[in-house]
């Protein structure tokens, strides 16, 4: 399998970290610069309207001489690290403070106070009076109510794009930092999603190709964890499953088999002259025998068929228990007496109604004595007994046959099982017989046990729900 969705990550995190950087380069750096520009402008035009309006109207007063306004301009041109005009109403230079390697003219040629605009301030080399860009304020000197002269602020834009700079180099560190991080995230998601997802990815591809003894390591116990572990225990299921599929198959063709080949052994011996006509009565009861057994084994695996294919529809109705037991009891009177055999009834006084399915529990009822008749000695007896407790009717039938081996009794509810003590004994049974009563009492959401030891007998123990007044 290609590891597609791994170089998709590797190639989504370095598109992401080339966005992060152009993006930073560019329009961070705009928006940076965009920023320090406007904050030193509110600066430069808050100090330059403080300068205009407290210390320079006094020298239209001759307060103030022009020696005292160029220190108070030289004072404030170290602070700002800017250069100060201060000119007249006319842009006539009064006096000023320049920076290093800059001059001012004697008047400002088409001096206009108004060329900022809706703005506190503009940008560019001043009229040409600069050799780089620098961010220029204005702010007017009045006395009297009129405006006497202007107060000049040039700022360099280079140390704008220093201190952008600055900042952009912590940002690039910051990015740099993110970008690390997202690094780790990227090898987290490799060793706790992509590589538990190929696994995932490789066990569904050998599960599909009937690789089911394939098995994914669980290490974390996450939803990741819980879908492999899942799928684990979906294939050990799907392999029990096919193994009982074959062990079914083959059960089922050994059963069909056996009666077969005794029909056609038979057939075949009446047809070439090897049985004589006067034997063919005895044959053609074997033939008959044989032929109820694939009956019987039919029936069984379609009612089978019924509850696998969970379309199994309860005809609840509700009935008398005892007047089915009864009756079913009846139903072997034939078999029992060659035997010497006796059905016992136990039960309750009056009647006892269920809410069951009435059909369906009559065939619990005619497979579990059946399994007692076969099971059970010459000159035993049978026992069919009722009871009722917390709103449940248990009904019991036990023998007093062979019994079944410890190591048997949590395999007799198997399709097909047959225990080695039965072997002998249970010539036409198919197998099914108990898996049915099974089926049939879990569907009522009910519970059977059974109660068994060798040479004693067994009891078998299921329940019904009372049905209501």
């Amino acid at each position: 399998m290609k590891s597609i969705l791994h170089l998709k990550f590797i190639a989504l995190y370095i598109i992401f970290g080339f966005l992060c950087i152009f993006t930073t380069a560019t329009l961070g750096e705009e928006l940076i610069q965009n920023r320090l520009e406007y904050n030193t402008s509110q600066t430069l035009y808050r100090e330059a309207t403080l300068i205009a309006s407290d210390y320079l109207p006094s020298y239209f007063t001759e307060d103030s001489s022009v020696q005292s306004v160029q220190a108070q301009l030289a004072a404030m041109r170290l602070y700002l690290d800017s250069s100060l005009w201060f000119v007249s109403a006319d842009g006539t230079m009064i006096t000023s403070s320049n920076l290093e390697g800059t001059s001012s003219p004697e008047a400002i040629e088409n001096f206009n106070p108004a060329e900022a605009g809706g703005n506190q301030y503009i940008t560019g080399t001043y009229h040409g009076y600069f050799d780089e860009d620098m961010i220029t304020v204005m702010a007017p000197v009045t006395r009297n109510f009129y405006t006497r002269g202007y107060l000049l602020i040039h700022s360099p834009m280079s140390s704008i794009e220093e201190n952008c700079s600055e900042i952009l180099f912590s940002v690039y560190i910051c990015l740099a930092v993110i970008f690390l991080i997202s690094f780790i995230f990227l090898l987290g998601f490799q060793f706790f999603v992509y590589l538990p997802l190929k696994q995932i990815s490789e066990a569904a591809k050998q599960y599909a190709s009937g690789n089911l003894d394939y098995e994914i390591p669980v290490y974390t116990h996450d939803e990741m964890g819980y879908l492999s572990a899942s799928l684990n225990y979906m294939a050990v299921h799907l392999k029990d499953m096919d193994d009982y599929q074959k062990k079914i198959v083959a059960n089922v063709s050994h059963d069909f088999r056996s009666p077969l080949t005794s029909i056609k052994g038979y057939l075949t011996a009446m047809t070439d002259g090897t049985i004589p006509p006067e034997m063919y009565q005895k044959y053609l009861n074997i033939i008959l025998f044989e032929t109820e057994r694939l009956t019987d084994l039919t029936k069984d695996l379609l009612t089978l068929n019924e509850f696998d294919t969970r379309e199994l529809l309860l005809d609840k109705s509700r009935f008398d228990i005892q007047e089915v037991i009864k009756t079913t009891a009846a139903s072997f009177e034939g078999v029992c007496t060659p035997k010497h055999i006796s059905i016992r009834l136990l039960l309750l006084p009056g009647t006892v109604f269920v809410s069951a399915d009435m059909r369906k529990i009559q065939q619990v009822l005619y497979n579990l004595i059946d399994n007692a008749v076969k099971f059970s000695g010459n000159d035993s007896t049978i026992t069919i007994e009722t009871a009722e407790k917390n709103e449940k009717v248990f009904v019991s039938v036990k023998d007093q046959g062979m019994g079944i081996p410890k190591k048997d009794l949590n395999k007799i509810w198997e399709r097909f099982y047959k225990s080695d003590l039965s072997r002998g004994k249970d010539k036409k049974g198919t197998g099914l017989g108990l898996s049915i009563v099974k089926e049939i009492i879990q569907a009522h959401d009910e519970h059977i046990n059974v109660v068994s030891t060798e040479g004693v007998g067994t009891e078998f123990i299921f329940s019904l729900s009372k049905a209501d007044e």
